[in-house]
């Protein structure tokens, strides 16, 4: 069970610590190598392994002029979900602001990490930076490290059939509606978390009644528009569904995107419901019917489709 610390005084360690500090964006695979270490470094010397990470994104606060504004792979909350599968049992969210943002490299280490945290070593990616304007970096972590006692420990970039992942070749993997990419640069199938509103009730009258989702977050990043074979977990059971993230073009013209899913198999009332949808696979880019007739039959066949899926899906 994964313990979330939002405040200094929430600490009660009675030994030393192993810490990794970053967004961790996705948790993709190259930061679950930086995890999985970590939990064997805390392992191996009896150390307390603890994840910091940093919420809101550096780059929703500051809003550089010359950085577009980030798209989240993860909200907070699905990186707590996901940290907690990979093993991590202690996380602390540092609140992110821009006074936080002008700490000194030098007092963040010192007086941050190893006087609060109690740290002994320190895990980093292959470009970590830190502290006020990103002047943080191995070269000042190594110095420290000599007079602060402290070990240090550097992971590589991860590099898969020649590509080294990252949160930003992901977030376009996504939005090309390259989601077997993503999928793989993640390690796991992307998901969106949202509550289920009201909707028109559209599905139900056309036999394919579905779930309409409101996505809280804004600086979530949305998959391509298009048809997905997606699934959830519902009371404990894994639902297999097909998403239509788009405009809804056959009924109205406008420029909001709608997540709505028609699970199959599924006879229940969800309604304010808090789901996770998990993006199994692109199907078909959307497309704006002459009939209703024309998208029923659309539907009909999207689903045989995803249904014969199901089976590879399956554990």
């Amino acid at each position: 069970m994964i313990k979330v610390y939002k405040k200094i005084e929430e600490l009660q360690f009675n030994g030393g610590t192993v810490l990794t500090v970053g967004t961790f964006d996705g948790v993709h695979k190259g930061h679950q190598i930086i995890l999985k270490r970590l939990l064997e470094i805390g392992n191996e010397s009896n150390l307390i392994p603890i994840v910091l990470t940093i919420d809101p994104h550096p780059q929703i606060v500051l809003k550089k002029e010359d950085r577009t504004p980030v798209k989240l792979l993860t909200t907070i909350e699905e990186r707590i979900i996901i940290f907690e599968k990979f093993g991590i049992e202690n996380l602390f969210i540092i609140p992110f602001t821009y006074e936080f943002s002008q700490t000194p490299p030098e007092i963040f280490i010192k007086d941050f990490l190893v006087e609060k945290f109690r740290m002994n070593k320190i895990l980093i990616g292959h470009d970590h930076m830190f502290g006020k304007n990103r002047e943080g970096n191995q070269d000042l972590l190594n110095q420290l490290s000599i007079s602060l006692k402290f070990g240090l420990e550097k992971i590589d970039a991860f590099v898969e059939n020649d590509t080294t992942i990252s949160s930003t070749k992901i977030r376009n993997a996504l939005m090309n509606k390259e989601l077997d990419s993503a999928n793989n640069m993640l390690g796991y199938n992307y998901l969106m978390t949202g509550v289920v509103d009201k909707g028109e009730g559209r599905g139900r009258t056309i036999g394919f009644p579905t779930a309409n989702f409101r996505i809280d977050n804004n600086n979530k990043q949305y998959p391509g528009i298009g048809v997905y074979f997606v699934s959830s977990e519902i009371e404990g059971k894994t639902y297999y569904g097909m998403a239509n993230m788009g405009t809804r073009p056959t009924f109205k013209n406008n420029n909001r995107i709608f997540l709505e899913v028609y699970y199959f198999d599924l006879n229940k009332d969800l309604y304010d419901e808090t789901l996770s949808v998990s993006f199994l696979k692109f199907i078909r880019d959307e497309k704006k019917f002459t009939t209703v007739g024309e998208l029923i039959n659309q539907i009909k066949n999207d689903e045989l489709y995803c249904r014969e899926l199901i089976k590879d899906f399956k554990n």
